[in-house]
């Protein structure tokens, strides 16, 4: 189980490292995701890897143990968004990286539109401006249930832009002092017609 005081490690490094096309594939997915580090997405890839090693062993298993424990698996899957519903163990092991880097709370609020980029719905997120029901997250990387989709909103209230006082508007500009609008008063233009 573990000595309680030092935690399990939630990420694993590859094997390789310094293979370029493996450089180029998490550079390609820490800017599309707007993730912070190679760190975030290693943690995407271990419980990916994670999810992949149970259905293998599920695969492998006895019937009688498969029956009972793949409805779990698949349940959990599903309730989490990475698999669609009526999925099999052969959808599981068809998973990416890219599936659950689009259940992270930073993914959906920049897909739902309510951020421009990536790093603009981080952002919002560690400042508090985005709630799921009735809770503030602050975690960008938190995977959003498929039940909690709907309830995902914005608490950043944009003010309507106004002038600062003392300034004149453009709109303003086209009026002299007395009140009266530059334009020829209508007693000329009356005369010209």
């Amino acid at each position: 189980m573990g000595d309680p005081k030092l935690p399990s490690k939630k990420t694993s490094s590859p094997r390789n490292p310094w293979a370029a096309d493996l450089l180029t594939q998490e550079l390609f997915l820490v800017g599309t995701y707007g993730l912070r580090n190679k760190k975030e997405l290693r943690r995407a890839s271990t419980n990916l890897s994670r999810i992949r090693k149970q259905a293998r062993q599920l695969l492998a298993a006895p019937v009688d143990v498969r029956s009972s424990e793949e409805p779990k698996l698949l349940k959990s899957l599903i309730r989490r968004g990475f698999v669609p519903e009526a999925a099999t163990l052969d959808e599981v092991l068809a998973l990416s990286v890219e599936s659950v880097l689009d259940r992270r709370l930073q993914t959906v609020v920049w897909k739902k539109g309510y951020a421009v980029t990536p790093h603009q719905a981080r952002q919002r997120i560690n400042h508090g401006h985005i709630q799921i029901g009735s809770r503030r997250v602050t975690v960008p990387g938190y995977i959003v249930r498929t039940e909690e989709d709907d309830t995902i909103r914005t608490t950043l209230v944009v003010p309507e832009r106004t002038p600062p006082q003392g300034k004149v508007s453009q709109s303003e500009s086209s009026v002299t002092t007395s009140g009266s609008p530059t334009a020829l008063p209508q007693e000329s233009v009356k005369e010209k017609a």
